[in-house]
């Protein structure tokens, strides 16, 4: 008793699947997430965290420069126009521009610099080229770049007030 049926090609077997789909399915995902991880650009990661380690303490004394000085600021939104009005202990705070670094949470191709011109008794305007919405950190400097203010803020707002943080408290 000879049973003589025909036996399927083997791409007709279930089991040759069976056995085959799992490592199929990782070598295709394995290929994805590293074409995926070749060809983006990672921008949260430094290369020379020497030099950022040597900035810190040039950071820490542009704050405390902004503390001693005793700088306050109020910067006003209508549309794309800013205004900024900055005093210090001596009173209006006057210069011949300032540069307002506005930095994304995540992603580094939205950053933006805008430049204040002087108005006259501490009061600067500018012009954004675009609209701005969401999460911003901001740093407001000098043209010597001797201080710093900064912070963060959720933007559009009318107004914005920006004080001077003493080291210590960060």
């Amino acid at each position: 008793m000879s049973d003589q049926s025909p036996v399927a090609p083997w791409y007709r077997q279930p089991w040759f699947w069976f056995l085959t789909i799992f490592p199929l399915a990782a070598i295709t995902w394995c290929a994805v997430m590293l074409t995926v991880a070749l060809n983006m650009e990672d921008t949260m990661v430094t290369d020379d965290y020497s030099k950022q380690g040597r900035g810190i303490n040039y950071e820490i004394a542009r704050d405390q420069k902004a503390t001693d000085l005793g700088l306050t600021g109020d910067m006003a939104f209508d549309g794309r126009q800013v205004t900024l009005s900055l005093n210090s202990d001596e009173g209006a705070a006057d210069f011949d521009y300032l540069i307002l670094n506005l930095f994304h949470p995540t992603l580094s191709k939205y950053d933006r610099t805008v430049q204040f011109r002087a108005i006259g008794n501490g009061r600067y305007e500018a012009q954004l080229l675009e609209d701005i919405d969401g999460r911003w950190y901001f740093d407001l400097r000098g043209p010597d770049n001797t201080w710093r203010l900064k912070g963060e803020a959720w933007l559009p707002k009318e107004s914005l007030v920006i004080k001077a943080k003493d080291a210590e408290q960060e």
